[in-house]
């Protein structure tokens, strides 16, 4: 058994490592190439984030989904590269948006440079991914237009919170649906059809991406309460600092409004207060480590993670598919 990549991915198929290994190597030089630009400093600034490295977990899907069909057909390389592109891209205009000064163990380009050239480096990532996407068929621009449609949509969703009587947590997996779900989808559908593989399996493999993108950022929401920031490669409690209401955080709530316990109304108090402050989030941060909440939170990842191995059982068993499953796996051991 073999590790592939930097998200960790025991595979046990010589040949089936091989292929994925050759495919993120692929990548990481299509990554590298269209981040390139005639000026030093746009060069500089794209490649912030990609030299940073990452889990790769997009790219890696593609791969995997590409073994149902012929995985070196010629589109597979380029659609992973718009994926990881685009999910770059969000991740520049998220740190201008939390306001974060640490992104995958290094200074986010926000604070490293201003706010203005974060936005615009990922503004010129997505435009790269859509060079790229052009030469990939009408199909393709069209399945990447629709995900992006629904990953700002899920942006908006958070910032606007939950309208009146719709259920909190009913919202967030909305939310979570279309910020990251929508994308990873993407990373499983591209493989796949790419790959020529038959209509039914890229349906079940993006509904397999979707699912696990959900538990993907489940698994996020824990870390960012449970690790330190050499585990999550940005600071703890960044979500809680900027008043994101994230999975453990709803837990909490609903906690309260069911049981109504002081020492939960208190914490539910000193989360929604001012975390400015580092000695207030740093107690904020402590009490909800420990807290039944993040147990909960825990086992949404879990109950999300089972859906996406679910979602698989159409699939012929093979090493590929094996794969797809210990990526479940994985998926929960990062929630602890």
């Amino acid at each position: 058994m073999t590790v592939v990549g930097p998200f960790g991915l025991s595979v046990r198929d010589q040949a089936l490592e091989a292929d994925v290994q050759a495919g993120l190597a692929a990548v990481e030089e299509g990554l590298l190439e269209a981040t390139k630009s005639e000026v030093p400093f746009i060069t500089e600034a794209a490649q912030h984030l990609v030299r940073a490295g990452g889990k790769r977990f997009r790219p890696l899907l593609v791969m995997l989904a590409a073994q149902f069909g012929d995985p070196y057909a010629p589109g597979i390389v380029p659609s992973a590269v718009v994926v990881e592109l685009t999910h770059l891209a969000t991740l520049y205009h998220d740190d201008v948006m939390d306001e974060a000064d640490v992104r995958r163990g290094v200074p986010s380009a926000n604070s490293r440079w201003d706010n203005s050239v974060a936005v615009l480096t990922g503004d010129f990532l997505f435009a790269r991914a859509s060079h790229i996407l052009a030469d990939l068929g009408p199909e393709a621009v069209r399945v990447q237009a629709e995900a992006f449609e629904r990953l700002v949509t899920g942006q908006i969703l958070e910032t606007a919170g939950p309208r009146d009587g719709r259920d909190p947590v009913d919202h967030y997996m909305d939310v979570l649906g279309g910020k990251t779900g929508s994308l990873i989808a993407v990373a499983g559908r591209f493989g796949a059809m790419m790959s020529g593989a038959d209509e039914t399996v890229v349906d079940v493999l993006t509904q397999y991406g979707e699912r696990l993108g959900v538990a993907f950022q489940l698994a996020d929401d824990v870390l960012d309460i449970a690790s330190d920031s050499r585990e999550s490669g940005k600071t703890p409690g960044t979500d809680l600092r900027e008043g994101i209401p994230t999975m453990p955080v709803l837990r909490l709530r609903e906690r309260v409004e069911r049981l109504g316990l002081a020492e939960d109304i208190a914490l539910a108090e000193l989360l929604a207060s001012d975390l400015s402050d580092d000695a207030r989030h740093a107690e904020a941060l402590a009490r909800l480590r420990v807290h039944p909440a993040l147990d909960q939170a825990r086992r949404d990842t879990v109950r999300y993670a089972e859906d996406a191995r679910a979602t698989l059982a159409p699939l012929a068993e093979c090493d590929a598919k094996a794969a797809l499953v210990e990526l479940c796996d994985a998926v929960v051991h990062r929630a602890g």
